[in-house]
């Protein structure tokens, strides 16, 4: 039976195994990846494994052109003769690859007791503290088993370098993994980002603001196995072009979790003009924000799109309300996907800094909302009242309109040149 290997640790938290400067006896690096939620799949988990390592060839294909070996719940991710430091890279790499738990640095070595020892007592070299070892054997006709295989490799381990044994929350943890052709042997490991494979559960649309909500709610959903596209407003000609800069960067630092990222942009002044002159009054945002989101269903349907994503938190600000939410809903006849619905500042906050957009969002900017904000937010907005404006308005076809104008740009993470 497969079992999960734990929750990901966070983003930034790396657990980093020094690399050698000498390979071990016979030994090949190559990267072991362990796979989380995808091995429940069950008869569809080959569709999500196939999906998965697609993705992953397509992440480290700048750094390496890889073999992706799929066994038992396990990826092994190999070059010819790849040496050490590119294979660091590609394992750093991959870990921003939706559905992996965990990425280790490891030595493949022969199917022998004295390959094994000898990678074993290299990977330990200069080590100091507490160890336990830990072997799985996924092929059983090893002719040790793998208690066996911990002791006599702990006992070798304590009589070359002297460190003792601690099978409870060692210091370090030397892994053994006994495969068909070949065992791998490794320490440490760096966490992934668990979750799904990009692209399985279909394609969507993120209403992306420039602020810190809208790029937390993108990573949550493409952690969901979504492969989304962006769309911003922008304030222009009313605004100058800095929210669009950062909307670009923001994307481009997302582009890491799935690649091939779009990011559309609208220039939103002149429908906003018409809001306010509409006699929408404190309604301006909320007929706003249906209007946008009206926009955004027809460039989805465009772009096969089965859903829209914002950022909306119940509650964060005050015209986050559940009648304002069901208000908002009734503009379109897609999905609206909330991922941060129940989440409040803090914990996004402490989202967005884990995957590197915080910073970015902080950048001052000229917000297009900030144009039609009124003194007091309406907090129950009438449908009714709505969809009058927008009869006044002739909204369908403003959308339209609007949809018709975007602007297409393709941020590349990694790509600083633009």
């Amino acid at each position: 039976m497969t079992t999960l290997d734990p929750a990901p640790a966070p983003a930034d938290v790396r657990e980093q195994a020094p690399v050698r400067e000498q390979s071990p006896v016979d030994g090949e690096p190559c990267v072991l990846l362990k796979l989380g939620e995808v091995v429940l799949k069950g008869k569809n988990r080959e569709q999500f494994e196939r999906r998965l390592a697609d993705n992953v060839r397509a992440a480290v294909r700048p750094v390496a052109r890889v073999d992706v070996i799929r066994r038992h719940g396990v990826f092994i991710l190999r070059k010819h003769d790849a040496d050490l430091a590119t294979m660091e890279r590609v394992a750093q790499r991959v870990t921003d690859v939706m559905g992996i738990v965990w990425a280790h640095r490891a030595w493949r070595v022969g199917k022998d007791l004295a390959s094994v020892e000898r990678a074993a007592l290299e990977l330990m070299d200069g080590r100091t503290g507490t160890f336990a070892v830990r072997a799985r054997r996924r092929d059983k006709r090893f002719p040790m088993t793998s208690m066996e295989l911990d002791r006599h490799i702990g006992a070798l381990v304590a009589a070359r370098y002297g460190q003792p044994v601690r099978l409870k929350d060692p210091e370090h943890t030397l892994s053994i993994e006994v495969d068909r052709d070949e065992v791998f042997v490794y320490s440490g490991g760096l966490p992934g980002q668990g979750g799904l494979p990009v692209g399985m559960s279909g394609r969507a649309l993120v209403l992306m603001s420039g602020g810190i909500d809208s790029p937390v709610a993108a990573y949550r959903m493409m952690r969901r196995g979504l492969r989304v596209d962006y769309l911003h407003f922008s304030g222009m000609p009313f605004t100058g072009p800095e929210s669009i800069y950062k909307a670009y960067a923001l994307v481009r630092e997302l582009d890491r979790f799935q690649g091939g990222s779009r990011l559309f942009v609208v220039p939103f002044g002149k429908a906003q003009q018409q809001i306010k002159s509409s006699g929408a009054d404190r309604l301006a945002v909320i007929a706003q924000r249906r209007l946008m989101l009206r926009t955004g269903e027809v460039l989805a349907r465009r772009l096969r799109g089965a859903a829209l994503i914002t950022g909306d938190a119940l509650g964060q600000v005050s015209s986050q309300t559940l009648t304002n939410i069901t208000a908002l809903d009734d503009a379109v006849e897609l999905p609206i996907l909330r991922p941060l619905v129940g989440m409040d500042k803090v914990e996004i906050m402490d989202q967005a800094r884990r995957i590197r957009t915080l910073t970015i969002s902080e950048l001052p900017d000229e917000d297009c909302c900030t144009v039609l904000a009124p003194r007091r937010a309406e907090t129950k907005a009438r449908i009714d009242d709505l969809r009058q404006i927008e009869k006044r308005l002739d909204a369908g076809e403003l959308a339209d309109q609007l949809a018709g104008s975007v602007q297409e740009h393709r941020p590349v993470y990694g790509d600083t040149a633009s």
